[in-house]
């Protein structure tokens, strides 16, 4: 397993970019707008970490909606890489974790800690191929 990013929510862009940026010395390694779900996705790293490959993020979501955030919506959630989600999510499951969000499509599931942070497990590489078993899943409560 690899350690990916941690997702927060921003209500206000500029000011959030400044202290991550301009004040903690981060770096902006990539920046996506998503129009049509109306959300902007940008990606910083460490200084120390921003020419490695892969190296560990903090992923800044802001939605144009101009939410509200309470109870710590705000944080996302962590992400982990795996090499197999399938496995990883199977095995979670025989030690009792609920699997959230399972892994409907091959690439992407979650789960919550015993302190319900949200954990999104990522496939390595392209998705596995769909599993019928996994796609017939609900979907549990918040993930």
């Amino acid at each position: 397993m690899k350690y990916l990013h941690t997702m927060i929510r921003v209500t206000d862009l500029d000011k959030t970019l400044q202290f991550y940026c301009d004040v903690l010395g981060l770096i902006e390694v990539s920046r996506k707008d998503y129009p049509q779900e109306e959300f902007t996705l940008i990606f910083l790293a460490a200084d120390e970490d921003a020419n490695h490959a892969n190296p560990p993020l903090i992923e800044i979501t802001h939605n144009w909606n101009k939410e509200e955030y309470t109870g710590g919506r705000n944080f996302g959630h962590l992400a982990f890489r795996v090499k197999n989600i399938y496995e990883t999510c199977k095995r979670l499951m025989d030690a009792d974790v609920v699997i959230n969000f399972p892994p409907k499509n091959g690439h992407m599931a979650f789960v919550r800690s015993p302190d319900n942070i949200s954990i999104e497990l990522l496939q390595e590489g392209d998705a596995l191929e769909i599993q019928e078993s996994w796609v017939n899943m609900p979907i549990i409560g918040e993930w």
